[in-house]
């Protein structure tokens, strides 16, 4: 082991936890095409502390993976971005390209959703967390070696020493995911952000994943935010949970709030849906239908069509978010009152929802 002293915590002298460290306001993301703007990320504000885990939940297309590819200044040139993100006193959005290289893997991590196409595959895991050492700190290649070890054996990757001379396509998925993770704590940033990182992983090994991102942020003190469309993955985990739908927020509140007490008929659909250990033999309530297009939407509440809670006021008005059981816990609908101690099996009837899938085919067959 090499005697070079690396210094890889300033984010955790700049401040304590429950500081805020992210703050995002009114982030509108679209995309230009033939039928019209796709207007993928709708008006979504949010602030994120300190040591805190933010989870972002919704289908596939609601819009979750984008709005942090935003914040991440990731997403293509055609993208019409607008809004804050506010990190470290500065808007993110306002930065050239070379001040958000500076910004990127040093004090805002990202581990995304494939690992294989994440790493390169010519390289050895360990030059690659070796080079992302490297990437932010004037240091010799044996010792950003030494911390890539040392990183490796952090994500309870065995044999660390051994296996950073391995390369990507040697590892099973679920050491390739944590040799992203050992990536992302490489410089010891201030928010890791991680795009559905449990994907095609069976359930032992999302557990071993979710452990992982455990240890990267004991390891780092960094604020988490954990994008997915699994309810399951991040119970027990997040402090904090935002539900999107359409590219807009429709349930904002601690853990406790949205898993106990939604008040968001979408929210209740999610829980429906998800496979419970103290409940192995109880039918899945499912959600008729699928997202709306975000092109040229109509007005009214975008879920409406595939809500048995929907009324005539669901088509007029698009609901905004407003505080439910406390201040701090949003929903985005107009009946939100009526679903005070309901459960998913009470919205979703199972008759009534095979009667609303069958008019959504009918629909759709028009």
């Amino acid at each position: 082991m090499t005697s070079e002293k690396i210094d890889l915590a300033p984010s955790r002298r700049r401040g304590n936890k429950g500081d805020v460290v992210l703050e995002v306001v009114g982030l509108d993301v679209s995309f230009p095409s033939g039928d019209g703007p796709v207007r993928a990320v709708r008006g979504v504000d949010y602030t994120l502390r300190r040591g805190e885990v933010l989870g972002i939940v919704g289908e596939s297309g609601s819009g979750k993976s984008v709005t942090s590819m935003a914040v991440m200044r990731l997403l293509p040139n055609t993208a019409r971005i607008s809004g804050e993100v506010r990190f470290d006193g500065r808007n993110l959005l306002e930065l050239s390209e070379t001040e958000m290289t500076r910004v990127r893997g040093s004090k805002i991590a990202m581990i995304f959703q494939d690992p294989m196409t994440s790493l390169n595959p010519v390289y050895t895991i360990g030059a690659q967390i070796a080079e992302a050492v490297r990437a932010h700190h004037d240091v010799s290649k044996a010792a950003a070696m030494d911390r890539a070890v040392e990183l490796l054996d952090k994500v309870r990757i065995p044999n660390a020493k051994d296996r950073a001379g391995s390369f990507p396509h040697e590892l099973s998925g679920g050491m390739r995911q944590r040799v992203v993770i050992a990536i992302a704590m490489a410089n010891d940033p201030d928010v890791i952000i991680a795009d559905e990182p449990t994907t095609a992983l069976d359930v032992t090994v999302q557990a071993q994943i979710m452990d992982a991102l455990k240890a990267a942020q004991d390891e780092t003190g960094a604020a988490m935010v954990l994008i997915t469309h699994d309810l399951g993955v991040i119970a027990g985990q997040a402090d904090r949970v935002m539900v999107m739908y359409a590219g807009k927020l429709v349930e904002v509140g601690s853990a406790e709030d949205v898993f106990y007490t939604p008040r968001m008929p979408y929210t209740l659909g999610l829980l429906g849906s998800l496979p419970r250990m103290d409940r192995p033999s109880e039918r899945l309530t499912p959600i008729p239908g699928s997202p709306p297009s975000v092109v040229n939407m109509p007005p009214g509440c975008p879920f409406g069509p595939r809500c048995p809670k929907h009324t005539a006021i669901c088509d007029e008005t698009e609901p905004e978010l407003r505080p439910t059981t406390g201040p701090d816990h949003l929903a985005a609908c107009h009946h939100a009152e009526a679903l005070v101690g309901a459960s998913a099996d009470d919205v979703f009837d199972t008759e009534v929802a095979d009667a609303a899938a069958l008019h959504l085919l009918a629909e759709e067959g028009k």
